[in-house]
């Protein structure tokens, strides 16, 4: 009887430790939990790492969780990264959210947008004397930024197209530099006669005296349309996407934090969005024949 009542006894024991192992290893694995964020490369490696340091810092502290960011190389690759799920939170343009969510089979959900992309807009500059207007252009060498950029590239193209001016025909050459700072460089340097960027980055350029207007001008802005937001995929769990939404909504520049941090996103405030936004972006990817 005494040798059952031991054996009986060591079981519980080692059951009460395999437990507790195996709490203890489930505590680990979600102490061990990261929090992924990416961007789109629309500026130097350098300037997007500066700008997600501080937000990561925040999101941390709201998600309660590690959070960090993973700078990719290209703009297909953020698509790839938030649609493959590498990634929990990927800043897009309108171009590559739409890109992700019908590479994903509408999988993608916009989630905040500043109040700047419900009516962004981009800027064709030149540094030529002679080119005053977008017809002017025609017959030189013209940069956009990356092919896959909305405000670089695909909303430049449409409103040309518009214009009735085909960048593939009337243009001496056609350039991409990547992202919109290289673009205002190829075109202080004289590299290109004409470049179409982000009205944002070139405001800011301007700002920080990085570009002299009156050598680098602006000769035509864009009407207005939807852009940037952050995007997480669909299988996020609702709690974590209520929470994120929270955290980017509530930001507010009346404290020291909300306005660092809205500062270095170029941000007013963040709002809510939603993807019937960008249903204009679809059509003129579509109508250019870039989707």
């Amino acid at each position: 009887m005494q040798t059952t009542s031991f054996s009986r006894t060591k079981r519980a024991l080692l059951t009460c430790a395999v437990l507790a192992a195996g709490t203890a290893f489930t505590g680990q694995a979600q102490a061990q939990q990261v929090f992924r964020v990416t961007a789109i490369p629309d500026e130097s490696p350098s300037e997007l790492a500066r700008k997600a340091a501080p937000l990561m810092k925040y999101l941390e502290a709201k998600l309660g969780m590690k959070v960090e960011y993973t700078p990719v190389t290209d703009y297909a690759a953020s698509v790839e990264a938030l649609v493959n799920k590498k990634v929990d939170m990927a800043w897009f343009g309108g171009f590559t959210f739409v890109q992700a969510n019908v590479r994903s089979g509408g999988k993608i959900i916009p989630l905040v947008q500043r109040e700047e992309d419900e009516k962004f807009r981009s800027v064709f500059i030149t540094s030529d004397p002679d080119v005053k207007t977008l017809a002017d252009l025609k017959g030189k060498d013209v940069s956009f930024g990356s092919q896959s950029s909305t405000s670089g590239h695909l909303m430049p193209r449409s409103f040309l197209l518009e214009q009735g001016i085909n960048p593939d025909k009337d243009f001496k050459r056609v350039a991409y530099s990547g992202a919109h700072d290289a673009t205002i460089a190829a075109v202080a340097s004289g590299k290109v006669q004409g470049g179409a960027l982000n009205i944002s980055v070139w405001d800011k350029f301007v700002a920080d005296k990085k570009v002299d207007p009156t050598k680098v001008r602006v000769i035509y802005t864009t009407p207005p349309y939807y852009d940037y937001n952050w995007s997480v995929h669909a299988d996020m769990p609702a709690a974590t996407r209520q929470k994120l939404a929270d955290a980017l909504l509530s930001l507010n520049k009346s404290t020291p934090e909300g306005k660092e941090l809205l500062e270095l996103q170029r941000a007013t405030r963040f709002m809510p969005t939603k993807a019937d936004n960008y249903k204009g972006i679809e059509a003129a990817a579509r109508s250019a024949g870039l989707l």
